[in-house]
């Protein structure tokens, strides 16, 4: 039978050959199937339910396609003969057997939407200043809000856009997301006072979160794992490279056209990006297609016995109920998931302190204009480069010298991802070190840009590493996985910020940053741990609970 094997430990599945002293034997019994039916000559049992099934087809008006046929003819006889299923193993209609064109406008179109998205968290920050004025505000602490606002926002809809995602599939959830998003980002562009702004920002960033939620579950639907590291590369450097590069892009528009029209730009482009996904995205979550093949096939044939080999059985009420309390019980339940969406709660909320404090360091250590300190972010851009190549590089090579070292077609085990973790939380530390003295003695204002480098490399390799292991582990419920975490470092994300000026202004640059060392040293046992346990931990978790 063609077919795929539930991986239990992945909670995924992936595609099985035929072995080849099989395939002969298999191809004759399909042949002599199809002729029975082509015939309509009685025969056995298993030519009996296939003549039911073309019976019902003759009284429909509509046409059974070649490629139906064929799925009907390679059901198995018994009772497995009413489940549908993939056309074999070069199914055109299974994502992973899609061309490689499809697949790369898919995911480019997700790792594009993926930068834009976390880019409009702080592209608006260097507006802040003219907003103040504009609206007679004079709370440093509410100017802070309305830019971390918009990554509060992404804390709360993972919860519901990946549940959403696993029952009704990901495109659907894409556009509507897409379309509300650049909705209220015109919202954003017109707001009349604080307030309105506020409210705005905080769902612009809810809707906003769906394509780093339900991303990487795409990936997975399409890329099987061996290659899967480069396009996770593409998709994870835009939450980290947006937000770095959003400064930058937004010093040069308020200075030359005002805030207001930061907000234009973002809609410009989102509204280009959601239309054009609406006219060229497919579906790539295999129960939803499935689902639907099997529905067409019942109009085509009648036969209303017919049912989706990943058919739970349950309606879609049902299904969202389960779906729902997901990313929940993950977070709760399974360990990794909640050991993982803790650290990355710091790793991920220091990118964001560091918007804060970049500023204050270099205007008030260094002198630099307003626009000018825009330009040291691309510090961290830089790290975050080097951090992107050295992690593809290593672990494809890593995983595909496993690959070739099995005898069998299962897939390598997920803590393969997580060899460079320890390296990246090492950097953590040496970065925050390095920034932090050189600014408190005011050395040469090069000096705490490499240390930002240094920073921006470790965070990439945390977050790349953390984001690919959760994806191969939890295959068919990546983005429930993927929402736990995005909720977790949303939080930190959108609430550290807050706390970096008083925690400056107290212990100092150099102690302040020492501090964050401190903590980011405390997370070292983790990565270690976790690559000598990783793997009983994972599996001491049933994935049959979900």
């Amino acid at each position: 039978m063609l077919g795929r094997k539930k991986d239990s430990s992945a909670g995924g599945f992936e595609l099985l050959g035929v072995e080849a002293e099989n395939t002969k034997e298999q191809n004759s019994d399909l042949e002599s199937q199809k002729a029975a039916i082509e015939t309509n000559t009685p025969g056995d049992t298993n030519n009996s339910q296939h003549q039911h099934s073309n019976s019902k087809a003759s009284d429909s008006p509509l046409q059974v396609t070649s490629e139906d046929e064929a799925t009907l003819n390679a059901l198995d006889a018994g009772p497995d003969s009413n489940i549908v299923w993939w056309d074999g193993d070069d199914d055109p209609e299974n994502p992973y057997n899609w061309p490689a064109w499809q697949k790369y406008l898919n995911c480019g179109l997700l790792s594009v939407l993926t930068f834009i998205t976390p880019l409009a968290s702080s592209i608006f920050a260097p507006g802040v200043p003219k907003l103040m004025v504009d609206f007679e505000e004079t709370s440093q602490e509410l100017g802070a809000f309305v830019v971390s606002v918009y990554v509060l926002g992404f804390a709360f809809s993972p919860m519901l856009m990946a549940p959403l995602s696993e029952v009704y599939g990901r495109t659907i959830v894409y556009h509507v997301c897409n379309i509300l998003f650049v909705c209220l980002t015109v919202g954003c562009a017109l707001a009349p006072n604080m307030a309105a702004l506020i409210v705005f920002r905080f769902f612009a960033g809810s809707f906003g979160a769906c394509p780093m939620t339900n991303g990487g579950g795409s990936i997975s639907d399409m890329i099987v794992q061996e290659k899967r590291a480069v396009a996770m590369s593409a998709f994870s450097i835009g939450p980290l490279i947006g937000p770095i590069l959003g400064p930058v892009v937004g010093g040069v528009l308020v200075d030359n056209k005002g805030w207001r029209w930061v907000f234009w730009v973002v809609t410009i482009i989102g509204g280009f990006l959601a239309v054009t996904m609406v006219l060229t995205m497919c579906e790539t979550y295999a129960p939803v297609i499935l689902k639907r093949k099997t529905q067409r096939l019942i109009k085509e044939t009648g036969n209303l016995n017919l049912r989706s080999k990943l058919d739970t059985g349950l309606s879609d009420a049902d299904l969202f109920k389960r779906a729902i309390v997901r990313p929940t019980k993950l977070l709760i339940f399974s360990p990794i998931c909640t050991i993982f969406a803790f650290y990355l709660m710091i790793v991920y909320g220091y990118l964001y302190l560091l918007f804060t404090s970049v500023p204050f360091i270099f205007q008030n250590a260094y002198g630099f204009s307003a626009s000018t300190v825009g330009l040291v972010y691309l510090g961290l851009g830089v790290g975050s480069f080097v951090g992107l190549f050295w992690f593809s590089f290593d672990t494809n090579k890593q995983l595909q010298k496993m690959k070739a070292q099995q005898q069998d077609h299962e897939d390598v085990k997920p803590e393969v991802r997580l060899k460079l973790l320890p390296v990246g939380t090492l950097l953590l530390p040496i970065g925050f070190f390095i920034y932090g003295w050189t600014a408190e003695y005011e050395t040469h204002w090069m000096a705490p840009i490499i240390g930002l480098a240094v920073i921006g490399t470790g965070n990439l390799i945390c977050f790349m590493a953390v984001s690919m292991y959760l994806v191969d582990a939890y295959n068919l419920y990546a983005a429930s996985a993927l929402a736990a975490n995005t909720v977790m470092r949303s939080i930190a994300g959108a609430t550290l910020p807050l706390c970096a000026l008083k925690m400056y202004d107290t212990l100092g640059l150099g102690w302040g940053n020492s501090l964050l060392a401190f903590i980011a040293i405390a997370l070292l046992p983790i990565p270690v741990l976790i690559k000598r346990y990783g793997e009983k931990l994972r599996t001491s978790f049933d994935n049959d609970r979900l």
